[in-house]
């Protein structure tokens, strides 16, 4: 579900004509739905109300400090991987208590800010992981909460960059071990054991490989209370997908009615993590059609957003629905649209089949809310987007474009040059 829609032949957003927003801003232009988000958070909300339940917003999907604020005044928590993302999450008003860490590399740093936060919990990915959080919770005199991160060998059937529940993967412990390492964790003195942390992928498309999952996680929590190991919250993760082209994935309700059952008679706070489920159908990215280029039988678009603005197409080959912002009877192209970075990789789409576009006209890149901004850069010295939200018939400046002065800002030419 999107608030994307066209009125007598103009794109909208809610209330807003996208046009008047590009005009208004400027391109490329990242703008975001308030309903669309909302309702999507609290489908998750409500999905799982027969439970107690975290829902913990995936910040790698999205930053900005208003997305994040939505989050935390409906309630919601965090999911972070970094330092800069636990800093985002409190500046938002995210409780600490309803924030917890993954990722593979944390830095000392990161593990002090953490405990000095006080966190609900970090997902712990490695034995070295474990021992570093236990010596530096020590030297702070205070007991940091723990949950392993299981690696459960479970194919989530989704782009091999963004699998992470399998034996390949670097993510996690593997299940088979993970007993042993819950056993070393038992034994430290300054870490406190209070879940357990899996999370197969992302953009998956089935029910099953959650229920595949959980199943194997539940086997590890009996395994553990038979050892005087009790755990509170079960963190399941996210990665539940959207629609990006012709995708049919379940809703938030199709998989609390999966799990749900699962859990009963369980003393258990459920955590998730989405991300991608709340934001990505969420957003757009305005571009405008620089020039229209034609060799032999091949079209290109080129447009003012590029690799560097909307790097899934490049990096995954991921399909986005592109679309001008006025809806005309016209005739059909097939083209690829590339952006100005010199790189052959700088494309949104490839041997796309389009309405004929013409110069000056503005476009629309569909469900580029998730993994949009989030991953974008300054490459080729490229000042990154501005953002926008809107909600019914207003509609707010949310990060502002940059200038070529963010781009030097910080950099120092010493005396020797």
């Amino acid at each position: 579900m999107h608030l994307f829609t066209y009125r007598n032949g103009e794109l909208y957003a809610e209330e807003v004509p996208v046009k008047k927003l590009a005009e208004t801003y400027g391109t490329p232009l990242y703008i975001y739905s308030y309903t669309t988000l909302l309702k999507h958070f609290l489908a998750y909300r409500d999905a799982f109300d027969r439970v107690p339940h975290i829902v913990c917003f995936a910040l790698k999907a999205n930053t900005n400090a208003s997305v994040l604020r939505l989050i935390a005044n409906n309630g919601g928590g965090a999911d972070v991987v970094s330092g800069g993302e636990l800093f985002r999450a409190l500046r938002a008003k995210i409780p600490s208590k309803k924030i917890v860490y993954a990722g593979v590399g944390k830095t000392e740093g990161e593990i002090r800010y953490a405990l000095k936060s006080r966190i609900l919990m970090f997902n712990v990915e490695s034995g070295d992981e474990l021992i570093e959080i236990d010596r530096l919770a020590g030297t702070m005199k205070v007991k940091a909460p723990i949950a392993l991160r299981v690696n459960p060998d479970v194919d989530p059937g989704t782009h091999a960059y963004i699998a992470t529940g399998l034996k390949k993967n670097k993510f996690g412990i593997p299940i088979e071990e993970a007993l042993e390492y819950y056993k070393l964790a038992q034994n430290l003195k300054n870490t406190k054991i209070i879940g357990i942390h899996k999370h197969i992928g992302s953009q998956i498309t089935k029910v099953s490989p959650f229920v595949d999952a959980l199943k194997k996680v539940l086997l590890l929590m009996d395994a553990l209370q038979g050892r005087g190991i009790q755990v509170r919250y079960l963190d399941i993760g996210g990665g539940l997908g959207i629609t990006y082209k012709d995708e049919d994935p379940p809703l938030p309700q199709d998989l609390a009615k999966s799990l749900i059952p699962m859990l009963k008679g369980r003393n258990v706070t459920l955590i998730l993590e989405p991300g991608r489920s709340i934001v990505g159908n969420a957003g757009i990215l305005v571009s405008q059609v620089l020039y229209l280029k034609k060799r032999a039988e091949k079209y290109f678009v080129i447009i003012d957003a590029g690799m560097n603005d909307l790097m899934r197409p490049s990096l995954y080959g991921a399909y986005h629905h592109i679309q001008p912002l006025e809806k005309t009877v016209r005739k059909t192209i097939c083209a690829d649209v590339v952006g100005p970075i010199c790189e052959s990789g700088d494309f949104l789409a490839k041997d796309r089949e389009l309405p004929a576009l013409k110069r000056g006209e503005f476009i629309a890149v569909m469900s580029a809310g998730a993994y949009g901004y989030s991953m974008s850069s300054r490459y080729n010295s490229r000042p990154r987007s501005a953002e926008v939200m809107v909600k019914g018939k207003e509609h707010s400046l949310i990060r502002r474009r940059e200038t070529c002065y963010d781009l030097i800002r910080g950099e120092h030419i010493p005396d020797f040059i």
